[in-house]
């Protein structure tokens, strides 16, 4: 079973158990035979693809109406993956989307850790550091670099726990994050697992 995850750069493929990526801009969707289940954030692409027959979208396969309308639908598949828990897509923005007895709760969109750094930076050039994710978040900090790391993480990680359940991490940064959210587990493959449950 191929399945892949169409984000604004790249095909993120899974192809048994091997993931590869190809980029938008040079990949060729029909270089590939066989059957592929996909979901697609970017409109064009997914506009693209309806003239292959063996490119099915899994966007089709969703209750919707459990969902808000602008919601992505890489979140709507990370949620449709976990039955109980917080789901925390740490990429260029952080989501933050809560399941319950595996009915999305509701989430919330964050700033990712660029992003966010790059805010600092702009206020004031004593302020560009690099968040520090092995901050203590028990003491109140007395230096820039973990003053302004504490007023990012900090208010994260207090607005996660407060749900008291299980933590996910995904994206680019979930590693970063667990420095953070020591319990949490660390799942690269979330989306995909939505996929196959979708499928």
């Amino acid at each position: 079973m191929l399945l892949c995850d169409i984000g604004n750069t790249s095909y993120h493929f899974l192809d048994a158990d091997e993931d590869y990526k190809e980029d938008v801009k040079t990949f060729n969707p029909a270089s590939i035979k066989e059957n592929v289940y996909y979901i697609c954030v970017e409109p064009n692409t997914k506009k693209s693809l309806l003239k292959f027959s063996n490119w099915i979208d899994l966007s089709e396969k969703i209750n919707m109406s459990n969902y808000y309308n602008t919601m992505g639908i890489d979140r709507i598949v990370a949620c449709e993956a976990v039955q109980n828990g917080v789901i925390i897509d740490a990429g260029s923005a952080i989501t933050v989307d809560v399941v319950k007895d595996g009915v999305f709760q509701g989430g919330f969109i964050y700033p990712g850790c660029r992003a966010m750094s790059f805010t600092y930076k702009n206020i004031s050039s004593a302020l560009d550091y690099e968040f520090n994710y092995d901050l203590d978040t028990k003491k109140l900090p007395k230096n820039s670099q973990d003053a302004i790391s504490y007023g990012y993480l900090k208010l994260l990680y207090s607005e996660v726990i407060s749900y008291k359940m299980p933590i996910i991490l995904t994206g680019g940064d979930a590693n970063l994050l667990k420095k953070i959210f020591v319990d949490a587990k660390v799942n690269d493959r979330l989306i995909f697992e939505g996929m196959k449950k979708l499928i």
